[in-house]
Protein backbone atom coordinates (compact mmCIF):
# COMPACT_ATOMS: atom_id res chain seq x y z
CA UNK A 1 0.00 0.00 0.00
CA UNK A 2 0.93 3.58 -0.35
CA UNK A 3 -0.58 6.54 0.61
CA UNK A 4 -1.56 8.88 -2.14
CA UNK A 5 -1.90 12.40 -2.48
CA UNK A 6 -4.82 14.53 -4.22
CA UNK A 7 -2.06 15.59 -6.47
CA UNK A 8 -1.68 12.24 -8.11
CA UNK A 9 -4.97 11.49 -7.85
CA UNK A 10 -6.11 14.14 -10.56
CA UNK A 11 -3.49 13.00 -13.31
CA UNK A 12 -5.14 9.08 -12.75
CA UNK A 13 -8.70 10.49 -13.59
CA UNK A 14 -7.96 13.34 -16.17
CA UNK A 15 -5.47 12.45 -19.39
CA UNK A 16 -1.96 14.48 -18.62
CA UNK A 17 1.37 14.34 -19.57
CA UNK A 18 2.35 12.35 -15.86
CA UNK A 19 -0.72 9.85 -16.24
CA UNK A 20 1.51 7.10 -17.55
CA UNK A 21 3.88 7.72 -14.76
CA UNK A 22 0.57 7.47 -11.98
CA UNK A 23 -0.93 4.66 -13.82
CA UNK A 24 1.96 2.60 -13.77
CA UNK A 25 2.40 3.45 -9.60
CA UNK A 26 -1.42 2.36 -9.34
CA UNK A 27 -0.52 -0.42 -10.69
CA UNK A 28 2.79 -1.23 -8.17
CA UNK A 29 0.86 0.45 -5.20
CA UNK A 30 -2.88 -1.53 -6.21
CA UNK A 31 -4.63 -0.55 -2.75
CA UNK A 32 -4.19 3.26 -2.39
CA UNK A 33 -4.77 5.14 0.80
CA UNK A 34 -5.77 8.88 0.86
CA UNK A 35 -7.40 11.57 2.77
CA UNK A 36 -11.13 11.86 3.18
CA UNK A 37 -11.20 15.17 1.25
CA UNK A 38 -9.91 13.25 -1.84
CA UNK A 39 -12.85 13.24 -3.71
CA UNK A 40 -13.78 17.42 -3.32
CA UNK A 41 -9.87 18.64 -4.30
CA UNK A 42 -10.16 15.91 -7.17
CA UNK A 43 -13.39 17.95 -8.16
CA UNK A 44 -12.10 21.31 -7.41
CA UNK A 45 -8.74 20.10 -9.76
CA UNK A 46 -11.12 19.15 -12.74
CA UNK A 47 -13.39 21.91 -12.64
CA UNK A 48 -10.59 24.20 -12.25
CA UNK A 49 -9.17 22.34 -15.84
CA UNK A 50 -12.24 22.74 -17.49
CA UNK A 51 -12.51 27.32 -16.03
CA UNK A 52 -9.11 27.23 -17.90
CA UNK A 53 -10.63 25.18 -21.03
CA UNK A 54 -7.63 22.29 -20.60
CA UNK A 55 -10.42 20.00 -20.82
CA UNK A 56 -13.77 19.33 -22.04
CA UNK A 57 -16.91 18.21 -20.88
CA UNK A 58 -16.35 14.85 -22.30
CA UNK A 59 -13.30 14.35 -20.40
CA UNK A 60 -14.87 15.58 -17.42
CA UNK A 61 -17.34 12.96 -17.26
CA UNK A 62 -14.75 10.35 -17.85
CA UNK A 63 -12.48 11.65 -15.12
CA UNK A 64 -15.53 11.68 -12.80
CA UNK A 65 -15.89 8.30 -13.78
CA UNK A 66 -12.65 7.27 -13.24
CA UNK A 67 -13.00 8.76 -9.60
CA UNK A 68 -15.40 6.44 -9.03
CA UNK A 69 -13.82 3.60 -10.21
CA UNK A 70 -11.00 4.90 -7.65
CA UNK A 71 -13.02 5.25 -4.47
CA UNK A 72 -14.10 1.91 -4.57
CA UNK A 73 -10.41 0.77 -4.50
CA UNK A 74 -9.00 2.72 -2.15
CA UNK A 75 -8.64 3.37 1.46
CA UNK A 76 -10.23 6.76 3.07
CA UNK A 77 -8.52 7.96 5.64
CA UNK A 78 -11.49 9.55 7.91
CA UNK A 79 -11.93 13.09 9.82
CA UNK A 80 -10.71 12.12 12.86
CA UNK A 81 -9.55 14.28 16.30
CA UNK A 82 -6.20 13.19 16.08
CA UNK A 83 -5.93 14.12 12.26
CA UNK A 84 -6.95 17.32 13.05
CA UNK A 85 -5.09 17.77 16.01
CA UNK A 86 -1.83 16.74 13.91
CA UNK A 87 -3.05 18.96 10.95
CA UNK A 88 -2.60 21.93 13.24
CA UNK A 89 0.45 21.56 13.75
CA UNK A 90 1.44 20.94 10.28
CA UNK A 91 1.37 24.56 8.40
CA UNK A 92 3.95 26.45 10.97
CA UNK A 93 6.16 23.59 11.02
CA UNK A 94 6.49 23.08 7.04
CA UNK A 95 5.06 25.71 5.58
CA UNK A 96 1.74 23.94 4.31
CA UNK A 97 -1.36 24.85 3.10
CA UNK A 98 -4.71 23.63 5.21
CA UNK A 99 -5.44 20.85 2.62
CA UNK A 100 -1.97 19.81 2.50
CA UNK A 101 -1.64 19.45 6.08
CA UNK A 102 -4.76 17.58 6.40
CA UNK A 103 -3.24 15.43 3.53
CA UNK A 104 -0.02 14.57 5.87
CA UNK A 105 -1.94 14.20 8.79
CA UNK A 106 -4.09 11.37 7.44
CA UNK A 107 -0.69 9.54 5.97
CA UNK A 108 0.33 10.01 9.75
CA UNK A 109 -2.82 8.46 10.91
CA UNK A 110 -2.55 5.58 7.90
CA UNK A 111 0.69 4.78 9.39
CA UNK A 112 0.01 5.25 12.55
CA UNK A 113 2.81 7.15 13.48
CA UNK A 114 5.80 5.61 12.36
CA UNK A 115 6.19 7.33 8.17
CA UNK A 116 9.64 5.77 8.04
CA UNK A 117 10.05 4.73 4.22
CA UNK A 118 6.40 4.01 4.09
CA UNK A 119 5.15 5.20 0.62
CA UNK A 120 3.93 8.60 -0.17
CA UNK A 121 2.92 9.57 -3.58
CA UNK A 122 2.85 13.40 -4.50
CA UNK A 123 2.71 15.63 -7.38
CA UNK A 124 3.00 18.49 -5.10
CA UNK A 125 6.72 19.72 -4.33
CA UNK A 126 5.97 22.07 -1.16
CA UNK A 127 3.99 18.92 0.06
CA UNK A 128 6.38 16.34 -0.95
CA UNK A 129 9.28 17.72 0.90
CA UNK A 130 7.03 18.27 4.00
CA UNK A 131 6.71 14.31 3.71
CA UNK A 132 10.42 13.78 3.45
CA UNK A 133 11.25 15.40 6.16
CA UNK A 134 9.02 13.37 8.52
CA UNK A 135 10.00 10.41 7.01
CA UNK A 136 8.13 9.14 4.27
CA UNK A 137 9.36 7.36 0.70
CA UNK A 138 8.35 10.22 -1.67
CA UNK A 139 7.33 8.93 -4.62
CA UNK A 140 7.19 11.87 -7.39
CA UNK A 141 7.56 12.80 -10.97
CA UNK A 142 11.54 11.91 -11.78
Amino acid sequence: MAFWDASAVVPLCVSQPATGFFRRLLRAHRRPAVWWGTPVEARSAFARLIREKATTETELTRSLERLARLRRSWDEILPTDRLRDLAEELPSRYQLRAADAFQLAAAVVWCSGRPSNRPFICFDRNLAAAAAKIGFAVIGLP
